[in-house]
């Protein structure tokens, strides 16, 4: 049997024991809008594993994407990819009387196609963001998470060891948007090939240190190993094939403004691995031209900023308002396909009195493709004798990819969220011959 019908199967038998077992319990019944689980509380068992110190989490993300107008290829179509999630939360403290020590194992398995790929971006080139974010990293089951946590001296120092990925506490950011470029660790979207985001994990640790109730810093190190991109090695633990260390600080500023949260976040990354230039060869001389080798260099380096802050309650209802989140990251221009990005944000939580647990978000974000990267282009355009785009060997200029999105999210029910959104994206892929694209989405989000 495959993996992802497993996982499915897994699924299909954990909602039919809880049908079971929610008809004769007091518990919240499987599918019961006021349940936190779609699968109910398995007749009041689920609860009690949670007080024993066991939280099984079964999700599911599903992702359409269809291309409305403009783009690469206007022939219009939808295509679908998916997010299946399966773990388990464990507090030791409770299982075996470890103090203050948590651990987690996490797998998913993603399906599905890109509208992305071939409608509305060049082949060629692709686009940089993407219209569904669930898409990527191979048709297969990967462990994604594989760690324990531990606090010391009265929780000032927290450390963190096992197989996980950058994003999950350095550069965070959550994922209430369809296309990617308003949608979870931005550096790891654009420090290429280094910082690999969800559901790919690494061997890693990070430590944190709680300077007060508001401030925190932390470092951590990866292991930088492209051969866990690969088909078939989603549960690969041995360290073959590793290429370097990638090395996260951060600084996180947590404070309350006008009583209201908010948080704050700079950071700085260096890769300890060899990284081509995007342009020169070791003479200092443009690669395309000479034929040599691109020059390689030791590290390459970036830097981020991500700002998210409540502005206003609604009627006094914290939990309803408009909120406002900006996020900014900055690349090594020797090694680096993308140089800079920056995204705004604006969701208001709770519109509307009759529906206080909807939201509704607009975002603008601006990709911008490395100087030396479009010159190499034009330059290797030269030297191959084409110059029209239309030719099959043209290598598309890209420059500047513009992304923009407006959604409505429906809290159907407290396990299922529906979130019709409309994205337009300006110059796909940052080729200014590919048409200007209007994308119709619709995300669902749901809790097993």
């Amino acid at each position: 049997m495959k993996m992802k019908n497993k996982a499915r199967l897994i699924c299909q038998v954990s909602a039919a024991a809880a049908l079971v077992l929610a008809g004769n319990a007091m518990a919240d019944e499987a599918f019961s809008s006021d349940s936190r689980w779609m699968t109910g509380d398995w007749g009041g068992e689920r609860t009690k594993l949670i007080e024993q110190g066991i939280d099984i989490k079964m999700d599911y993300v599903g992702e359409v994407g269809a291309n409305l107008h403009g783009g690469f290829n206007d022939d219009k179509t939808a295509r679908y990819a998916d997010q299946f999630g399966l773990g388990a939360a464990l507090d030791l403290e409770k299982l075996f009387g470890w103090d203050n020590t948590q651990a987690k194992i996490q797998l998913t398995n993603r399906n599905g196609e890109n509208i992305s790929n071939d409608r509305i971006g060049d082949p060629r080139a692709g686009t940089l963001s993407s219209s569904q974010e669930v898409y990527g990293r191979g048709h297969m089951v990967r462990l994604t998470q594989l760690w324990i946590q531990h606090q010391f001296f009265d929780n000032k120092l927290d450390v963190k060891a096992g197989y996980f990925g950058e994003g999950e506490d350095f550069n965070t950011f959550p994922c209430e948007f369809q296309n990617l470029a308003f949608c979870g660790s931005q550096v790891g979207n654009w420090a290429t090939n280094i910082w690999y985001n969800w559901p790919v994990s690494q061997a890693a640790i990070r430590v944190k240190y709680n300077i007060n109730d508001e401030l925190y810093a932390q470092i951590g190190a990866y292991n930088q190993n492209t051969s866990q991109l690969e088909h078939g090695n989603g549960f690969k633990l041995s360290g073959s094939g590793t290429n370097g260390t990638v090395l996260p600080v951060e600084l996180v500023w947590s404070p309350k403004v006008n009583n209201l949260p908010g948080e704050y976040r700079v950071g700085y990354y260096k890769s300890t691995s060899d990284a081509d230039d995007v342009l020169k060869d070791d003479n200092g001389q443009n690669a395309a031209t000479t034929g040599n080798s691109y020059r390689v260099h030791d590290s390459k380096h970036g830097y981020w900023f991500v700002a998210q802050q409540q502005l206003t309650s609604h009627n006094g209802d914290a939990s309803r308002g408009l909120n406002i989140a900006a996020n900014a990251t900055f690349h090594d221009k020797d090694t680096n396909f993308i140089d800079n990005y920056q995204s705004l944000m604006f969701v208001y939580k709770g519109p509307f009195d009759a529906r206080p647990k909807d939201d509704v978000g607009i975002g603008f974000a601006r990709i911008h493709v490395n100087d030396d990267v479009k010159k190499n282009a034009e330059l290797t355009n030269a030297a191959n004798g084409v110059s029209e785009y239309d030719n099959p060997l043209f290598s598309p200029i890209r420059e500047t990819e513009y992304n923009y999105e407006i959604n409505y999210g429906f809290h159907v029910t407290n396990w299922l969220t529906v979130r019709p959104n409309l994205q337009y994206v300006t110059h796909p892929g940052g080729v200014d011959e590919v048409d200007n694209a209007l994308v119709a989405g619709l995300k669902i989000q749901s809790v097993f």
